[in-house]
């Protein structure tokens, strides 16, 4: 008997105020804002809008999604 097991995901939503709005890095990387760790992208994905559209007006402020799980298993 063969055993399937998913592996788990895990993906984490966080923001701050970045360098240049067309990039990544942030100008203050101990102040991010983590929103969360979520199972699912859609969760994510949720928190990810909410805080974006919370700071919409604010060109420096930027929200990302990180897919922690390909960071833990590269290779999987």
């Amino acid at each position: 008997m063969e055993e399937t097991t998913s592996k788990q995901t895990l993906y984490l939503v966080m923001g701050g105020r970045v360098t240049d709005p067309r990039g990544s890095e942030f100008q203050d990387p101990e102040s991010i804002h983590v929103a969360g760790v979520y199972s699912t992208y859609e969760a994510a994905e949720e928190a990810w809008r909410a805080n974006a559209q919370r700071t919409v007006d604010d060109a420096e402020m930027k929200y990302v999604v990180v897919h922690l799980h390909k960071m833990l298993e590269p290779a999987g």
